[in-house]
């Protein structure tokens, strides 16, 4: 049996509660914020379109406070995200995924990481912004979308100023906003 002195209880206690006090001033980690639903006022952060009026998926940037920049396209979330002064805030990033929405009018019930989705560029389906990146949480269905309506099917860190300059300028001849696309 290992007895420790009256004076050396004290000792220890008190180091222990100041352990215990030095660990209640650590920063807690932040949990992620989760998606937050499109409303049909919200307009889009980037090019201040109202959101609701136009196809395809959506993205956006939750800030663990739970302030959030929405978008009206997918790519517009990419052009934002890709700007330096973005990159390093901490944001997670979500958007529609198409293998359970509707192109029309995407499920707000079904927003995912974005970093960790599939994306079809380059398609013959229109969004917000003309030619947009469709996403999806599932890699057979963005290959199966690639094949029913062209493009290519990448990743996240696959994508770039350079790939959606040129999608948005290559694939319909013109930049600019379409307004509408159907899907079949």
């Amino acid at each position: 049996m290992f007895l420790i002195p009256t004076g050396g209880l004290r000792h220890l206690t008190a180091i222990l509660l100041c352990l215990g006090l030095a660990a209640c001033n650590e920063p807690a980690a932040e949990a992620p914020a989760g998606p937050v639903a499109f409303h049909p006022d919200d307009e889009c952060h980037v090019c201040g379109m109202v959101i609701s009026e136009l196809p395809g998926p959506k993205g956006e940037a939750v800030e663990a406070s739970g302030a959030v920049k929405k978008f009206c396209s997918v790519q517009e979330m990419f052009v934002w995200w890709l700007q330096p002064e973005n990159r390093n805030l901490n944001v997670t990033l979500y958007v529609h995924d198409m293998t359970r929405s509707e192109w029309n009018h995407p499920d707000d019930r079904h927003l995912i990481d974005a970093k960790k989705a599939y994306y079809v560029v380059g398609s013959d389906l229109k969004g917000a912004m003309g030619v947009t990146l469709a996403s999806f949480a599932d890699r057979l269905a963005a290959e199966g979308m690639a094949t029913a309506r062209g493009g290519q099917v990448l990743r996240w860190d696959e994508i770039g100023l350079e790939q959606l300059q040129m999608m948005h300028t290559g694939n319909d001849g013109h930049a600019g906003h379409s307004g509408h696309g159907t899907a079949h």
